[in-house]
Order: C-alpha cells, then structure tokens, then sequence
C-alpha cells in the first residue's frame, strides 16, 4: 500500500505508463528520453549513467519483452523529488517472466518530470 499521496501517484504513474509503453514497443531512444541526462541507471546487468546507456540497455533486451508494474510505496522527498517502490513483471515471448522490485527517483526540471535514479532487486 502506498504511503503518499494521490498526486505522487499521478506523477510517477505519467512517466512510468510512457515507460511501459517505450518498452513494450521496444522503442530504446523513446525509453532514454523519459530519464534525466545524468541519471543513474540499475538494470540486471552493470550500471550506467545518462541517456546513452539506458538506451543501450533498452537495445539489447529481446524484442516482445513487456513491463507490468504495480506500486508497492510513494513518497514526497521533496518538492522537485517523487520516489517510487514497485512490483515490476517483465514478460517474455520465449523465456519465463521475470519479478523484480524497482525503486525510481523522479526529478522535476524545467517543468517536466524525468527519472533519475532507477534500479531493479532480483529477491531470492
């Protein structure tokens, strides 16, 4: 259950719903795009910073593959900073879906919301 508002909610679920869209579609650029310039990025294999290696992580996953997520927890960090916990499934066209936890730190620049830390846990 999550513990911040409606509003967070709203925020995060903005970019994260372009997020499972880019993804599903396989579009990597489209991805990278919704992430700050500098961010740090945390898949399942080792991390990067920037738009460049989201993009490059984003290629390098099997066409078909999707993402569901669900929130587990948000929070207000600050007025310009919205953190999100979630239940993150990726499904594949060949292999079993995988169930991780995502933990992602939106950042407000110019008026737009961006990630800007994002990074996936593998549990048992």
């Amino acid at each position: 259950m999550s513990s911040g508002t409606t509003d967070d909610e709203a925020i995060l679920r903005g970019v994260l719903d372009r997020w499972k869209a880019a993804v599903d579609a396989h579009e990597p650029d489209r991805v990278a795009a919704l992430f700050t310039e500098d961010a740090i990025f945390q898949g399942l294999h080792p991390y990067s910073t920037g738009r460049p290696g989201v993009a490059d992580y984003y290629d390098s996953q099997p066409l078909g593959m999707t993402a569901d997520y669900r929130f587990l927890e948000t929070r207000r960090l600050a007025d310009d900073l919205v953190l999100g916990y979630l239940d993150v499934e990726f499904s594949f066209t060949d292999r079993p879906t995988i169930a991780v936890y995502l933990g992602v730190l939106l950042r407000r620049e110019d008026g737009e919301w961006h990630i800007g830390h994002y990074q996936v846990s593998r549990l048992g």
